[in-house]
């Protein structure tokens, strides 16, 4: 037997549950969907191109990302087998691009090219590419810029990214994003309880 006047309250109380499992289940589908927010830069080329072979060294490093990069907050490091620096000045943007000016290169071997930088969303993107020198050039590698330069990737060749302190880390890119999976985990158990709640006070 109903309760008196449990009605209209209990029928609220309905009503507020199924809105409220309506809008985290958006939330959830949202948080699902590709193309979201929560993806981040990503590198889809550079010139010398990943893993090529060159027989003289390039004037200019060119990366490219499939998203705009900000300004004035990117490192590009060209690192030879001897260990040196090979890249000269600072890291340059142009829309979705970033490059720097590469030294005449020295002894023949696997140079890699570090590279850091800040996505438009303002989320920092961290990696590497790497191109074989087969004949060697005239240049002398030089120390570097200091703690501040992006640290290329160890062996592992493309796709290793280059963390704060050096250390080599894998994929093709590392950012300082903060996972998925939290925020969905925590919309399902949201989910669920208001599924309960909805059905707990359709039976008052």
């Amino acid at each position: 037997m109903s309760r008196p006047g449990r009605g209209p309250l209990a029928g609220l109380a309905q009503l507020a549950g199924l809105g409220l499992l309506a809008g985290l289940g958006l939330l959830l589908g949202g948080l699902l969907a590709p193309g979201v927010a929560l993806a981040h830069n990503v590198l889809v080329g550079s010139d010398p191109a990943d893993g090529s072979k060159l027989d003289a060294g390039p004037s200019r490093i060119v990366l490219r990302f499939d998203l705009p990069v900000q300004d004035g907050f990117n490192t590009v490091t060209l690192i030879g087998p001897d260990g040196g620096h090979y890249e000269s000045g600072t890291a340059q943007v142009d829309g979705s691009n970033v490059s720097v000016t590469a030294g005449p290169l020295g002894p023949a071997g696997l140079y890699r090219v570090g590279y850091r930088v800040v996505s438009d969303d303002g989320h920092p993107v961290s990696g590497s590419i790497s191109f074989t020198l087969t004949r060697a050039g005239t240049g002398t590698g030089h120390p570097g810029a200091g703690s501040n330069a992006a640290p290329a990737a160890g062996p592992g060749g493309a796709g290793a990214g280059a963390g704060a302190d050096g250390a080599a880390g894998t994929g093709s890119a590392a950012d300082s994003g903060m996972p998925a999976w939290p925020w969905i985990v925590g919309a399902v158990v949201l989910v669920v309880a208001g599924a309960g709640f909805a059905l707990r006070t359709g039976r008052d």
